[in-house]
């Protein structure tokens, strides 16, 4: 007797669908590496928190950090351009422009007029001290 099994054509994962279809792995970016993502660490201690931002081959000129109460943007415009030559002619140009991004909120808010930033070898640092709460104090009523 022959086996009787249900087919849902709409069950089948993307990945699925295009198998086969690639002879290589698709490639994120230049040299394999994916260009939009900016890793960060953030490290706090009572007075202020410390950011390192991974943002390699940026030029400082472009890059612009906002602060607004609790929250931190940090924004960069990416130019790379690649080319390769063999015996005087160019085999392969490559060109990339694209915009890194990212904005994040933290517990306390900052004192924006103490920030300090500083970028080097592809690594921005910025230290944001903390806003002190003011305590509070009480009015008398008249």
């Amino acid at each position: 007797m022959a086996n009787i099994s249900r087919h849902d054509p709409f069950g089948a994962s993307l990945a699925d669908l295009f198998d086969g279809l690639f002879v290589r792995p698709v490639r994120l970016g230049i040299d394999g590496q994916n260009e939009l993502a900016m890793k960060i660490d953030v490290k706090q201690d009572d007075k202020a928190y410390a950011v390192t931002a991974e943002m390699p081959g940026v030029k400082k000129d472009d890059i612009h950090v906002r602060v607004e109460g609790n929250l931190v943007s940090i924004e960069a415009e990416v130019k790379k351009e690649r080319e390769e030559k063999k015996d005087e002619r160019v085999v392969r140009s490559e060109r990339y422009y694209g915009k890194l991004a990212r904005s994040f909120t933290l517990e306390y808010e900052i004192d924006e007029a103490s920030v300090q930033v500083a970028y080097s070898d592809g690594l921005l640092k910025l230290t944001l001290p903390k806003k002190m709460k003011s305590a509070a104090h009480q009015i008398a009523v008249h």
